[in-house]
């Protein structure tokens, strides 16, 4: 029986990045599952008042949110074989950075995923990676190689 590999795909919503690496992996027919945080992004800022009851102060909104997201995120990066994390120019992603943190913490193989412009900022996180790649095909091109050899 082949095994399937759980692949943690993190970092920006802003960009069809997963699903460029997702159709890759399909087209390559990698045994591969994968999984993400809520990437709709108000559901996921809005998801501790939603559920727990409105805030005055912004900060324990915030925290409610970060709180129930992260049962998410933890779990699915413990059980994932390799994690993926996308930085993209656009915003500062800390919890993405905070996701390869704990991700590396866990001693999980890690790909990060950045434009060149992004490789002094991120120097100290990928460091911590197995791999650095420019784009979602040389990611989809890892796991191909990691997976059938």
């Amino acid at each position: 029986m082949q095994r399937t590999w759980q692949i943690y795909l993190s970092g920006e919503i802003h960009t069809d990045w997963r699903d460029q690496i997702i159709a890759a992996c399909s087209e390559a027919n990698l045994a591969v599952q994968f999984s993400s945080p809520i990437t709709d992004h108000e559901a996921s800022d809005k998801c501790g008042v939603r559920i727990l009851g409105d805030e005055t102060n912004g900060f324990w909104e915030d925290r409610k949110g970060a709180g129930i997201n992260a049962i998410r995120t933890q779990t699915l990066i413990k059980q994932a074989d390799v994690v993926v994390v996308r930085f993209g120019p656009q915003y500062k992603q800390w919890n993405a950075a905070f996701d390869a943190g704990y991700a590396s913490a866990l001693d999980k193989p890690l790909i990060t995923l950045h434009e060149p412009e992004l490789n002094h900022p991120l120097k100290e996180v990928d460091a911590a990676a197995n791999a650095t790649a420019t784009t979602p095909q040389q990611v989809a091109e890892i796991l191909q190689y990691v997976i059938n050899g």
